[in-house]
Order: structure tokens, then C-alpha cells, then sequence
């Protein structure tokens, strides 16, 4: 799969969502800004969860959505250094922030100048905050189990 081009995939599940999220995790550079678009209960976690699952071999259960607390870290050690199986993972969920004063104070440039992915839930409410740079996931909710996936490289 070439990230370049724009596309579109069908998911008719969880599982498969997850499944889809590997195969994208498999075309990511070891740096990389993602905005995770779509609404409430569009899947945005669930394919968090097999791009990080993707990236570092987490299991995807062990991935939850961070809108408590900000940020999750994944790939590291306790130390902080990178695990052998792949690149450190941010999954940042800016859904209860309002204001880009509240945004600016979670360190953002730090992370998007470290070699790492950073997976950004509702970061599109925030655009001035984030790099040019970066690729956009858009997630529909077709029904209860159906979702409709777009990949745009922004870059």
C-alpha cells in the first residue's frame, strides 16, 4: 500500500478495522503526524489500535482512547528508549480540550520534532497547531459495523 495516493477502504467490523489499521502501520515512515478524523463512534480508536498494534506489537486490547488523559505513549520501555519492534507511538486525544492555549500546554512540537508516529483524535479542531506535514484518516460510520476509510497524504 502506497500512502501517496488517496484511498478509500470498506470495513465491515471491528476485527477488520483493526486489521485495516495493520496494513497502514506497515506503510508508515518511523516519523509521522496522522490526524484521525470523523465523529463520535466513527472508529477512530479502533483503528488506533491496529496501527499502534502494527507498529510495536501491542496488543490491540492493551490500546484504549486517551480522552482523559491527553496522551498515551507506546513502544517504549520503562527507560523511555524505543522498543526493538518498532517506533514510539503518541495516540493524543484532543476531544475535551477547547481552547489552543489548553493544546499549546501538552508539548505537541516537542512530540511531532521526535522520531516517532503521532496519532491525533479530533486534532482538526486545532489545525494552526499542527504540522503541514501529515497524513489524514477520515472515518464514516456507515452503520453499526460498517466503516467507510479514507487515507490522504497531506505531506
Amino acid at each position: 500500500m502506497s500512502l501517496l495516493e488517496p484511498q478509500v477502504f470498506e470495513t465491515a467490523s471491528g476485527e477488520e478495522t483493526i486489521e485495516l489499521g495493520r496494513r497502514i502501520a506497515a506503510a508508515l515512515p518511523n516519523r509521522a503526524v496522522i490526524l484521525l478524523i470523523g465523529n463520535l463512534g466513527a472508529g477512530k480508536t479502533t483503528l488506533a489500535k491496529g496501527i499502534v498494534s502494527g507498529l510495536c506489537g501491542a496488543d490491540p486490547e492493551d490500546v484504549t482512547s486517551p480522552t482523559f488523559t491527553l496522551i498515551h505513549e507506546y513502544g517504549t520501555h520503562e527507560y523511555g528508549a524505543a522498543t526493538a519492534t518498532g517506533p514510539r507511538v503518541y495516540h493524543i486525544d484532543l476531544y475535551r480540550l477547547d481552547r489552543p492555549e489548553q493544546v499549546a500546554t501538552l508539548g505537541l512540537d516537542e512530540i511531532f520534532d521526535r522520531d516517532a508516529v503521532v496519532l491525533i483524535e479530533w486534532g482538526e479542531r486545532f489545525p494552526q497547531l499542527l504540522p503541514r506535514q501529515r497524513i489524514e484518516i477520515r472515518l464514516t460510520a456507515l452503520n453499526d459495523d460498517r466503516r467507510e476509510i479514507e487515507v490522504l497524504d497531506c505531506n
